[in-house]
């Protein structure tokens, strides 16, 4: 009896090793498998969140260039407006103030009619500043380079601050859509530097280098911290800007250093 029970163990454990065997290769090739499923799941979850966000992506594009066109529709309205309407109304009004100098002038109207016409001389002028501000034609007319140097003799002329302006090429024409966003960063630029750098003096150097169209803005001011203002309106309008046109932007500042910021565009 005990020799055929040790036989029927050794026959027992002989018919185990195959099963151990089997079992251990199915186990093997499960954890395989679920490895590269998992491999293959998540380069799919990788591939589709890129696509996502490329798709954002786009679509904020999209949305930015649809602004900004919203932005200049309503500029070009705005100078139109401007120019028909308030424009001629004033001009008029100058023209008749003109007639009742001559015609109806004492002692007691003269002054009156003297700061009269001032006021609406100075309106005419105003006007005349919101339309080049809001729609320049000098920028269409002239383009980039001239409307640039021009703004900065104005923001000279307007502040205390010394601006110089540079360029190591002659007059250029380049797209409207370019020259339009080179300016209007420009104009954020200079608004940005007179309203928070306290600077003194701005240096402004437009440059073709290397196949690029480049913009370098510098103020002695008294700088800021990068990390305070990477999320600011300012800066994220700056980008979008420079976005839109595919070019490059990277500003540099930290506190009592002033700071520069530099646009870069791929234009040949």
């Amino acid at each position: 009896m005990g020799m055929y029970k040790n036989t029927f163990l050794q026959i027992s454990e002989n018919g185990l090793i195959p099963v151990l065997i089997i079992g251990t290769l199915v186990v093997v090739v499960l954890i395989v498998f679920l490895f590269f499923f998992v491999i293959i799941y998540q380069r799919r979850m990788l591939k589709n969140q890129a696509e996502l966000r490329e798709l954002n992506d786009a679509r904020q594009t999209e949305l930015m260039n649809a602004v900004f066109e919203t932005q200049e529709s309503e500029r070009r309205r705005l100078a139109e407006d401007l120019h028909d309407s308030v424009g001629q109304v004033l001009s008029a009004i100058k023209l008749n103030l003109h007639r009742l100098d001559k015609n109806c002038v004492n002692e007691v109207t003269q002054p009156l009619l003297l700061d009269t016409r001032k006021l609406a001389d100075e309106c005419i002028q105003e006007i005349r500043n919101i339309i080049q501000n809001v729609l320049p034609p000098i920028l269409t007319d002239y383009g980039l380079l001239v409307a640039v140097e021009a703004l900065c003799t104005k923001v000279e002329h307007n502040t205390h601050i010394k601006v110089k302006f540079t360029k190591n090429f002659a007059d250029k024409r380049f797209p409207n859509d370019i020259e339009l966003a080179f300016y209007r960063i420009a104009q954020e630029l200079f608004g940005n530097a007179i309203k928070h750098s306290e600077a003194t003096a701005i240096n402004l150097n437009m440059a073709l280098d290397a196949g690029y169209l480049v913009m370098e803005f510098k103020d002695n001011g008294k700088g800021f911290n990068m990390d305070d203002v990477k999320q600011g309106f300012g800066l994220k309008n700056l980008q979008s800007r420079v976005q839109l046109i595919n070019g490059e932007i990277n500003t540099y500042s930290k506190p009592l250093s002033g700071a520069i910021t530099i646009i870069k565009l791929k234009v040949a």
